[in-house]
C-alpha cells in the first residue's frame, strides 16, 4: 500500500488537544488552515486562495511535544500521511481531508523559536555480562541454555 505524504504549511486553527488512551499510548488533535496566495498583478496587491482545512493527528513523544509547542494562531509545517475520511451527517455521505503527523515544527519564515531537547527516558535495566574474560571464545553446546548476560532492575540496584 502507498501511503501519500505531504507538507503542509499553515497556522494552528485551534490549540492542540492532548489526551491519554487506555494503554497509556499520548494522543493529540489540532487543525491548520492553509490559505494559497497569489499576487494579483492587475490589482497590484496579494490575494488569498481557497483554504485547507485540515485535522492533524500526532502519536506519543510528538503529542507530547506539539501539545506543550503549538498554541492557536501558530504558524506551523506539518509532515505526515494524508488521507480522507468517509462519514454521514444526516444521510448524507461526506468527507473530511485528516494528516496523520510525523514532524511538527514553527515555521521559522514568519517568526523565531527557541528549541529544547526532550529529555530520553532512562533504561529500566542494567545489562552486565556473564562471561569469563579468561574463558576461551565460542563456548561449548553444554552452554546454550544459559544467557551471557543478566539484567537487573535498576529498581532493584543497591549503590
Amino acid at each position: 500500500m502507498n501511503d501519500t505524504y505531504v507538507t503542509v504549511v499553515g497556522n494552528a486553527v485551534d490549540a492542540p488537544n492532548p489526551r491519554r488512551l487506555e494503554n497509556g499510548t499520548t494522543v493529540c488533535n489540532f487543525r491548520v488552515a492553509s490559505t494559497a496566495r497569489r499576487f494579483d498583478r492587475e490589482a497590484g496587491r496579494w490575494a488569498d486562495g481557497d483554504s485547507l482545512f485540515l485535522k492533524v493527528t500526532c502519536w506519543r513523544q510528538l503529542a507530547d511535544n506539539a501539545a506543550q509547542s503549538i498554541f492557536k494562531g501558530d504558524p506551523v509545517v506539518v509532515v505526515g500521511r494524508l488521507f480522507t475520511r468517509a462519514y454521514e451527517v444526516e444521510g448524507q455521505r461526506r468527507s473530511s481531508y485528516e494528516m496523520e503527523a510525523v514532524s511538527v515544527g514553527h515555521d521559522l519564515s514568519r517568526g523565531v523559536s527557541e528549541f529544547q531537547r526532550t529529555a530520553r527516558s532512562q533504561p529500566t535495566y542494567e545489562v552486565t555480562t556473564d562471561v569469563d574474560p579468561g574463558a576461551p571464545a565460542g563456548g561449548g553446546e553444554d552452554d546454550l541454555d544459559e544467557p551471557d548476560f543478566t539484567m537487573t532492575p535498576l529498581s532493584a540496584r543497591v549503590a
